[in-house]
């Protein structure tokens, strides 16, 4: 068995144990490998800004730390609500560093969780005109986005 099959059959049996009835199905992207969650149970995990995701995402990563090491990233998602959230915080993102460029003031976004600062980083990073740094001692941080 593969390691996607093994977080997927570990996913599946997560969510059968809340009681909960979706289906999985495996996504290789550019990030990494996407777990996706559909089904009209769905609604549980995304409540509340996706905490249930969240902490399901945790629980997966916690599981298997050490067969996908620290370059290897899995992401847990469900009903496309990941997806729709990465392509809000990547929007808002550019905007915030158009605004930075503009007015040469830095500007803050968050505060974010890793994965939140991640996408930031990522963005700001295909663009030459601007920097990313992350501040804060916390899990939650805010990214500052300023013009180079």
């Amino acid at each position: 068995m593969s390691l996607n099959t093994d977080i997927t059959a570990f996913v599946e049996r997560v969510v059968a144990s809340m009681g909960l009835a979706l289906t999985a199905a495996v996504e290789e992207t550019e990030e990494g490998t996407r777990i996706n969650l559909e089904g009209e149970d769905g609604g549980v995990l995304i409540r509340r800004g996706g905490e249930g995701l969240q902490a399901l995402q945790h629980l997966v990563a916690t599981a298997f730390r050490r067969q996908l090491g620290d370059d290897t990233r899995i992401v847990v998602d469900c009903n496309g609500f990941r997806r729709d959230k990465d392509a809000e915080l990547k929007q808002m993102a550019t905007f915030v560093a158009e605004k930075a460029r503009m007015t040469g003031a830095p500007q803050e976004l968050g505060p974010l969780n890793p994965y939140e600062r991640r996408i930031v980083h990522m963005v700001i990073a295909e663009d030459p005109t601007v920097t990313s740094e992350s501040i804060g001692d916390a899990f939650m941080k805010t990214v500052i986005i300023a013009r180079k």
